[in-house]
């Protein structure tokens, strides 16, 4: 059984007209979940994170600063790309609270996988900083959540989004018992990600790819630096950043994958999940900015979380 994890409240964190992180991402998702090929999802809130959660991976300073400066009406910018609304809270701790949530469903329900979707998105948040439209860390606090909660030994985190996730890798990057691995197209923003960090104790896996590069170098980057890295980590629960800006219409990168990449690398994640995790697996949104890449990339994505 798969849970889909999501909110309303998820579409009140506002943002300028133009930006490409906007509401319309997840109403394209609300739809494709409405079709029938998706009537066996169980659908369940997001509920809220709470600020015990965060403060697994963030300062409470910090928390309490991204809270105190929601604005009653007017944007807030926190840099050029990321800013807060009145919305911007409840909706960034929803996203966590679903990760959290899912992970609770994995240990304590008949259930394999959840696909939380939830924006805004959490890779690039780091312990005190928010940036690239990301507010809290989701992956990142799951991770900590499920090692905290109910003593899950190692937990890895896969990210295929075409940004590099520097606030996951910071986060872990000290933490031997957290593994990060990482596809990005470099350089592109974050500027992080190169294949020499690899953390200080050899749990971080970045597979930088170059611009132009397609289903070939992604799936030779996985099958030669990822899967063995995680084969030899072998995690008891597998969290995946899944962002869907690889695509080759994505507007924001210049790499070139399709919707059957993005099944083949859920695919073979599931398997490792099987072999190492029992087969839990929690999927969380992270980019995708063209609405039908988007729309598709997830169809195959949350089908592939269904088959098993």
């Amino acid at each position: 059984m798969t849970i889909l994890f999501t909110h309303q409240s998820c579409l009140l964190h506002e943002v300028a007209a133009g930006h490409p992180e906007n509401p319309s991402r997840l109403k394209v998702l609300e739809a494709l979940f409405a079709d029938d090929t998706f009537k066996d999802l169980e659908r369940r809130d997001a509920p809220l994170g709470t600020v015990d959660q965060i403060a697994l991976m963030h300062s409470e300073q910090y928390i309490e600063e991204i809270i105190r400066a929601v604005p009653d009406n007017e944007l807030l910018y926190l840099d050029a790309d990321t800013s807060l609304s009145h919305g911007s809270s409840e909706a960034a701790m929803r996203g966590c609270g679903s990760v959290c949530a899912a992970i609770d469903a994995l240990m304590t329900e008949n259930t394999k996988n959840a696909f939380c979707a939830v924006r805004p998105p959490g890779h690039h948040a780091e312990t005190e900083k928010a940036m690239g439209f990301c507010l809290f860390n989701n992956a990142a606090i799951g991770a900590a959540y499920a090692q905290e909660k109910f003593k899950v030994d190692r937990v890895a985190v896969v990210d295929f989004d075409v940004h590099h996730g520097n606030g996951t890798q910071e986060m872990f990057w000290s933490q031997p018992n957290l593994l990060y691995a990482s596809t990005h197209q470099m350089p592109l923003f974050p500027g992080t990600g190169a294949i020499s960090e690899i953390g200080e104790h050899n749990n971080i896996i970045n597979a930088p790819l170059l611009a132009g590069s397609g289903s070939s170098e992604f799936r030779t980057a996985f099958n030669e630096l990822i899967f063995p890295g995680l084969r030899k980590f072998s995690p008891d629960l597998l969290i995946v950043s899944a962002g869907f800006d690889a695509h080759a219409d994505d507007p924001l990168a210049s790499l070139n994958l399709n919707e059957d990449d993005f099944s083949w690398v859920t695919s073979e994640l599931l398997s490792i999940a099987e072999k190492y995790s029992d087969g839990r697996l929690v999927s969380v949104l992270e980019g995708g900015y063209n609405l039908e890449a988007l729309s598709s990339s997830v169809s195959v994505h949350v089908r592939e979380l269904m088959s098993v």
